[in-house]
């Protein structure tokens, strides 16, 4: 299927790995100009050279930012001349004990993960208005639904992520400009990957015995597994394409049926 990509321009925000390089490669893929985005402009050059030679011949730019920091992510928008798709996709996670988690924590937490979302769109929103089209997707959770014990402050960042997707769809009214929030389930990311591997050294077992063990503890995945990057890629794809036109202000679920008792 051709999801008429071609020639649009992409940023997607934390992309030089796992979920946001799979939403990248797959928006490649379909002929769109990627801009990818990490931390280090070290991770960013290795991210560019990867999708070069997984997708020859593509238009693909790459620009560093951490945002943590206010002033970087104001440099990258003056960089960013025109984005047609915006992909809110950059996030910190971990697991923490919420009454040991301080005030530091929790705003590294809402910095990164709820206001990288709002500085970028509030930047290139009005451009998108401005020449009639465009799409700003985020990469939420299904944690911003149903909050972990010990993954608090992460839920908190994405369920403010869930209402800043609804509210912005309110300011595209009549316009071909959408705003749609994915709720991802359990992804194995190169992150997870890493705490998984650190689990199965920490323990001495096999890292795909961790793995399932893991995966067997979700009572509620109808999938019983974690999902792959490509699978929230894929349904990233469609949103960010004019097929998706009817879609806007939605919170739509990638989550393996974790939430089987949303309505």
């Amino acid at each position: 299927m051709d999801l008429q990509l071609t020639g649009h321009s992409v940023f997607v925000s934390g992309s030089t790995q796992g979920i946001g390089y799979a939403i990248a490669e797959t928006l490649a893929r379909e002929g769109a100009r990627v801009i990818l985005n990490g931390r280090t402009r070290e991770r960013c050059e290795a991210a560019v050279d990867r999708l070069r030679a997984a997708v020859p011949g593509i238009a693909v730019s790459s620009v560093a930012t951490d945002f943590e920091d206010p002033e970087q992510v104001a440099a990258l928008l003056a960089k960013l001349s025109r984005v047609d798709v915006l992909v809110n996709n950059v996030g910190v996670f971990d697991l923490m004990d919420f009454f040991e988690t301080d005030d530091t924590t929790w705003q590294r937490y809402l910095e990164v993960d709820l206001m990288s979302a709002v500085r970028l769109s509030r930047g290139l929103l009005p451009g998108m208005l401005e020449r009639g089209w465009g799409r700003i997707i985020s990469v939420a959770s299904e944690s911003g639904v149903n909050v972990q014990g010990d993954m608090i402050p992460y839920g908190v960042a994405k369920a403010g992520m869930i209402a800043l997707g609804n509210g912005l769809a309110k300011l595209t009214s009549g316009t071909r400009v959408t705003v749609n929030t994915i709720l991802g389930g359990p992804t194995y990311s190169d992150g997870v990957a890493g705490v998984v591997d650190a689990i199965s050294q920490e323990q001495g077992l096999p890292v795909g015995d961790v793995k399932r063990s893991i995966e067997g503890k979700s009572t509620t995945s109808l999938l019983g597994r974690f999902l792959e990057p490509e699978e929230i890629a894929h349904l990233a794809a469609f949103l960010a394409s004019p097929m998706s036109s009817a879609t806007n202000g939605a919170a739509l679920r990638a989550d393996g049926g974790v939430l089987t008792a949303m309505l």
